[in-house]
């Protein structure tokens, strides 16, 4: 029996460390196309009608400053038809009804759509609205994303290309040094989109719309049946529907959309959850038409190890169970010398994140000018905890990828944001205000957060024995374990009671 736990070990290794090598060949792939331009065939002579669509539910302290924002981009006012598409159920509905309002009397028009059936979430909000315009693209904005005023005049032009179907632009942050949870976040979204995207992009792989921050032909979505809504991840499934279709996408790294990031744990797992969940329902709708499409299988094989993943997540729970116990095994059994097999793998498995996000953060930094007086010195100090967290979040991430593959339904629960940025300071104070406590907070102890807790002092037990054996070849890596299930169960488990006093005392 022991043999065969080991084994089960090894593999479940091994398995893992076919993810990392993957890291490896994408930043190959950057490395060899990131000096790749693409420039438009040409620019309209006759300005496009563009539709700019602004889904939104429930979204009181940011729905405002979207308003404004979007309204400030650059282009002619008969051309831009603004759609507020809002399925709140609060006082957001007052709040965007008077904004709508007074950006009509300056002249913009601009439309405020209410449904009070949210059939479909987000991807039915926006079918709905594209069967109430007649322009000709369709960008596409969440809440707490601030577009530049230059976004139509530096994507629009590359549709004079037939071909192309979509243009994502790069998501940054507006509160990346809120604390050490934005910090950590901001480099795991900015290892998808400066390294991942360009290196897909470029080397002319699949790669996907991230739901906003992006401008769609129209005939694209329908060409390719539209928005759906049988995955938590509405824009993945049509990106990989379109692309298979023969539409070309265009990734526009140097072009910058701020955005809000999740300030609380909870938020961020359920963001997690809902993107983990949805990659792998669309990777079960769609694995059969890409193993039958007709394209190199280069492209298959990265499509897979895009949508499919989060399955490394189910992997990771499994290790994480399985690395105590084989851990004594081999030591009562006489087995030390094969504590220097975790060495390779800790290198391609765990080290790969690491050169990963320190590679990106190198990028991000020395060649944008989007995270400015920021050495590359600094990251460093992260990473640990950015591998940790990614760590810490497999239970969360395993039971989405569960609840996918056994086609169990759940709800589009959007992330929660409060209009807070780098711009201003946070006081101690605002910073328990903002974190504890908001209306849209979940304020109960979920069974997950209570699971991760358990494997936390599991781990905990194991950092101990590998100390006192001297297994030191060992303890790095279930250092990792220990803290990332800790962070995110002790914020998580927290939040509850804290943000229920926080609200009593307002």
């Amino acid at each position: 029996m022991e043999t065969y736990i080991i084994v089960f070990y090894l593999v479940i290794l091994f398995l893992l460390s076919i993810y990392g090598a993957n890291r490896y060949y994408t930043i190959y792939l950057f490395k060899k196309h990131r000096h790749d331009k693409i420039v438009p065939l040409s620019n309209f002579d006759f300005l496009p009608k563009v539709t700019i669509q602004l889904p939104v539910f429930n979204e009181k302290y940011v729905v405002e400053r979207l308003i404004d924002y979007v309204s400030r981009i650059r282009y002619p006012k008969d051309l831009m038809e603004i759609q507020v598409l809002d399925d709140s159920t609060d006082d957001t509905v007052e709040i965007a009804k008077k904004k709508c309002e007074e950006k009509r009397k300056e002249g913009f028009n601009i439309n405020y759509i209410h449904r009070t059936d949210r059939t479909g979430f987000k991807a039915g909000a926006l079918e709905n609205g594209l069967n109430m315009t007649d322009g000709e693209f369709i960008a596409v904005f969440d809440a707490d994303f601030l577009p530049p005023e230059d976004f139509l005049e530096r994507t629009v032009h590359y549709f004079t290309d037939e071909n192309i179907g979509m243009l994502q632009a790069r998501w940054d942050h507006v509160n990346r040094r809120y604390s050490l949870l934005t910090e950590c976040q901001s480099i795991l979204l900015d290892g998808h989109f400066m390294i991942e995207h360009t290196a897909r992009n470029r080397s002319g792989r699949f790669f996907n719309f991230n739901g906003t921050a992006g401008i769609w032909r129209k005939k694209t979505i329908i060409d390719a049946g539209g928005w759906q809504h049988d995955t938590l991840t509405e824009d993945l499934d049509l990106s990989y529907r379109a692309q298979l279709k023969g539409w070309q996408f265009i990734y526009l790294p140097d072009l910058t959309v701020p955005a809000e990031l999740p300030i609380e744990m909870t938020a961020f797992k359920s963001q997690q959850f809902r993107w983990a969940k949805g990659s792998i329902q669309t990777f079960l709708k769609l694995k059969g038409k890409i193993l039958k499409a007709d394209v190199s299988p280069k492209i298959k094989l990265e499509a897979f190890f895009h949508i499919g993943a989060n399955f490394a997540y189910a992997l990771m729970t499994l290790l994480t169970l399985f690395m105590p116990i084989v851990l004594i095994i081999r030591f009562n059994n006489g087995y030390k010398k094969l504590f220097y097999l975790d060495l390779p793998i800790f290198i391609c498995a765990t080290l790969s994140v690491f050169l990963f996000y320190f590679y990106t953060e190198y990028v991000v930094i020395k060649e944008t000018l989007s995270v400015k007086n920021r050495s590359t010195a600094k990251p460093l100090m992260y990473l640990p905890f950015v591998v940790a967290i990614g760590i810490g979040l497999c239970i969360n991430n395993s039971k989405a990828v569960l609840e996918a593959v056994i086609k169990k339904d759940s709800p589009f629960n959007r992330t929660p944001k409060y209009n807070v940025s780098d711009d201003v300071k946070h006081s101690m104070k605002n910073r328990m205000k903002n974190v504890f406590g908001n209306v849209y907070r979940t304020r109960k102890i979920d069974a997950v957060s209570l699971i991760e807790l358990a494997l936390a002092v599991y781990m905990t037990y194991a950092v101990y024995f590998t100390y006192e054996n001297d297994l030191y070849f060992s303890l790095p890596l279930i250092l990792l374990f220990q803290i990332g299930f800790f962070y995110t169960s002790i914020l998580s488990i927290a939040q509850a009671p804290l943000s229920v006093f926080v609200r009593r005392r307002k």
